[in-house]
């Protein structure tokens, strides 16, 4: 139980240090707590639901992933370093693909939505 407990700890206080000093992680904290009624209001079943709102789950746990990687890496060393670079440009393109995998998910969403039914 107490494992638990400290895992508890360990995750708050790194949600409150990634809303505090994050801005793309506070972004999408906001994003999600628009998403939670929208995705309500446009979904027509609970599976629909859940896919939108892990969308932006998943583009979060990639955010916090890429803040893990850059913070591991500043702490190795802040010159230039090519698998540095590498390393923080891969998370950054884990992010974007993240960001792409939602707002296609929401983007069919939408359009299934507007129509009026299945795509």
């Amino acid at each position: 139980m107490q494992r638990l407990i400290n895992a508890a700890k360990n995750s708050t206080r790194a949600w409150n240090f990634l809303i505090r000093n994050e801005e793309a992680f506070r972004l999408e904290a906001i994003l999600l707590a628009v998403a939670l009624p929208v995705a309500w209001f446009i979904s027509p079943s609970w599976r629909g639901y859940g896919l939108l709102i892990a969308s932006i789950l998943v583009l979060m746990i990639v955010e916090v992933l890429n803040t893990g990687i850059e913070a591991a890496c500043d702490a190795f060393s802040r010159e230039f370093n090519t698998d540095i670079r590498l390393a923080k440009d891969c998370g950054s393109l884990a992010v974007a693909l993240a960001g792409l995998l939602a707002a296609g998910i929401w983007g069919l969403a939408v359009w299934e939505w507007a129509c009026g039914g299945p795509i």
